[in-house]
């Protein structure tokens, strides 16, 4: 980003809880970063902060002494593996000598000069999720205050098949684990069902079991809620089993290490809050646009549940034509987010026919609920990402 472009946000800094300087990218890398942090304080109100997530492999102590003087107060490393073949793995060209070294300066800097909080970002996969526990421990003993863990949102096929969490909500799965259960006391297992639904002729144990699928579709009915009955009924039970006891696990060591810990959700939440537009954030890119979040700030296709989902910027104006609380309040991105906080337009995930060609494609217009809010098939809002905020 430009200074210029930075510098055009200063009618916002007076008005702000916190300022984070993350995109796509690394921003040690930034020429002025030092500056950047050291204008926008000057203009913040007492108590707001500036942070950012990073890779570390740039923190030296003459860097990290850098920083603390500009008036950084949050920065969160990312750290997905402490076992170092590991972190080799996951962070191609990194190794954990690079993030201890880190650590050490940050933890230096701010001993001799200022309060400074510092994290870690965990970013959990099939292949790393039972390191969890240890990555805690590890951070907490090297200094960190904080850990935030997300599920990971795959930009590539390739990646897809590490997404450790479940796209069934987590209404569905307790009304099929209700069911199943029910079902199981008398030696039925439901997860038959579909090798069995079409037969002519059914046998008493058979019918049994189709009885207790028709049940449990409208036990859900009732409550609201769909399923999706072949993802729930294929569902890999023993491996989110296995995830809840990490996370158990991962809170007790963090209970012990006096860490704070933000899990996020194994399962989509049916109620749905957006944590962008609830707070009043805004996503400023490089180039100036304005756009309403992390989800709808650059064009990207993205891997969830074995669907591919494409997803084009949502711009609301630019720096160049307009000051930030002119496009803030400009008439559409009023309506935006007035539209959003209604929480009327679909929830894919929710659907037993998601995705859809409504939500799915690039050139997005409107929803099946005739709303034009890009947001159906939007997991931020669910629990499962989280990010520094």
């Amino acid at each position: 980003m430009p200074v210029e472009t930075f510098d055009a946000l200063t009618p916002a800094f007076p008005h702000l809880d916190a300022l984070i300087l993350n995109g796509i990218g690394e921003p040690l890398l930034h020429p002025h970063l030092e500056d950047l942090i050291k204008k926008a304080k000057a203009d913040m109100p007492a108590g707001a902060w500036v942070g950012f997530q990073t890779n570390g492999m740039l923190l030296d102590a003459s860097r990290a002494a850098s920083l603390v003087n500009a008036g950084l107060d949050r920065i969160c490393l990312s750290l997905d593996a402490v076992s170092r073949e590991g972190f080799r793995t996951i962070r191609q060209g990194g190794e954990m000598s690079g993030i201890e070294s880190a650590f050490s300066a940050l933890d230096r800097a701010r001993k001799s000069q200022r309060d400074l909080r510092i994290g870690i970002e965990f970013v959990l996969m099939r292949d790393n999720v039972r390191e969890l526990p240890d990555a805690i421990r590890w951070a907490a003993h090297h200094g960190a205050a904080f850990a935030l863990v997300t599920q990971v949102l795959p930009y590539h096929p390739s990646v897809a098949s590490q997404a450790a969490y479940d796209t069934n909500t987590a209404g569905a799965n307790a009304v099929y684990t209700l069911w199943k259960e029910k079902a199981k006391n008398e030696d039925l297992d439901i997860r038959r069902y579909f090798d069995i639904f079409m037969k002519f002729s059914k046998s008493p144990e058979e019918l049994k079991i189709c009885s207790f699928v028709e049940q449990m579709k409208n036990d859900a009915k009732s409550r609201d809620i769909a399923l999706h009955l072949e993802r729930l009924l294929l569902r890999d039970d023993a491996w989110f089993e296995s995830v809840e006891q990490v996370f158990a696990e991962a809170r007790q060591t963090a209970e012990e290490e006096g860490i704070e810990l933000a899990l996020p959700e194994i399962s989509p939440r049916n109620s749905r809050r957006c944590e962008f537009v609830e707070t009043g954030s805004a996503f400023v890119s490089w180039e100036g646009d304005v756009h309403p979040c992390y989800f709808l700030w650059h064009r990207y296709r993205c891997y969830v549940g074995g669907w591919e989902k494409q997803v084009r910027p949502w711009v609301f104006g630019n720096l160049r034509d307009n000051d930030i609380l002119g496009i803030w309040n400009t008439p559409p991105y009023r309506t935006f987010r007035e539209d959003v906080l209604r929480y009327q337009f679909p929830f894919c995930f929710d659907c037993s026919f998601a995705l859809c060609d409504y939500v799915q494609g690039e050139d997005f217009e409107q929803d099946c609920h005739i709303q034009a809010v890009p947001c159906g098939a939007c997991l931020w809002c669910t629990g499962l990402f989280r990010c520094l905020q």
